[in-house]
Order: structure tokens, then sequence, then C-alpha cells
């Protein structure tokens, strides 16, 4: 079994590591424009060290030698309750990546499991995630569905 432990700012060089390997994972114009600029994983590390004490943030890292093998981060955002959200807590579960020379030896599913722990622990009455073609099998196996609310975006 994977040994998780929560993120400490030392980290922070190898989260923005794992972060920019998910994009790469993930591809395509929208997570690699063409016109970006390595500007943002300074603004990454800069955000990552001022969250990293926050309630509302959580993020696991799995060590490796020399380095991390994986993270997951998690969130937790106050909307307004509805009929839907009784309590407005919405859990968002971002990022989870796995180096690959780590991979399939269970450190995203131990990532996952302590992410909903905390979740839970924080009553979120929802959690909601974006899946990545290969992720997605881990996530239904974790009881993930397909999302009832039609998704779109807005850049200005």
């Amino acid at each position: 079994m994977s040994r998780i432990r929560q993120a400490v700012e030392d980290d922070v060089p190898e989260l923005v590591r794992l972060r920019a390997l998910l994009f790469e994972d993930l591809g395509g114009e929208f997570f690699n424009p063409s016109s970006g600029d390595e500007e943002w994983r300074h603004a990454l590390a800069t955000v990552l060290k001022e969250q990293l004490g926050s309630d509302a943030v959580r993020v696991l890292v799995v060590d490796s030698d020399g380095g991390l093998a994986a993270c997951g981060i998690g969130t937790i955002e106050q909307r307004l309750p509805g009929p839907h959200l009784r309590n407005g807590r919405i859990g968002l579960v971002i990022g989870v990546v796995t180096d690959p020379a780590h991979r399939r030896r269970g450190h995203s599913r131990a990532i996952m499991h302590g992410l909903l722990d905390w979740f839970r622990e924080r009553g979120a009455a929802r959690v909601d995630l974006h899946a990545s073609h290969d992720g997605e099998p881990l996530y239904r196996a974790l009881g993930f569905t397909d999302h009832p609310d039609p998704a779109l975006y807005w850049r200005p």
C-alpha cells in the first residue's frame, strides 16, 4: 500500500513538476496552448505555498527516492445551499498525477482514498472532478458517476 502524507512547502518544486506532467498527459490546445510560457509555474508555486496551510485545501503526496512519485489536490468550495446541495459545500479533486516511472502501484488510488476521507470529514455534499481517459476507470471504481449538470466555460 502506498504511504501518503500531506505535502509541505519543501514539496512545492516537485508538485509543480508533477502538475506539468499532468498537463502534458492531457495535451491539446486547452491544456498546452502553443502560446504558453513558463510563468504559470511560478504562479503555481506561489499559490501552492499560500494554500498548503489552508483548511479548504488538501495536498497529498507519495514519496519516492529523491522526489515525489505522485500527488493529488483537493479543495472545498462554499456555494449557496439548494435542494440538490443541502449545505453548499462542494469538494473538487484537482490533478491527481503519478510520475510515469511510478505508475501502476496504487499511488493514485491511495491518494484518492485520502482525499475522499478528507472530503467526508469536511462535510462535502458532493465531490466533482474532471477525469482523464486513463484515470476514468479508477474514479468510476471509487463511485464517481456522470455529472448531471452541463458544463460550459468562458475565457475573458
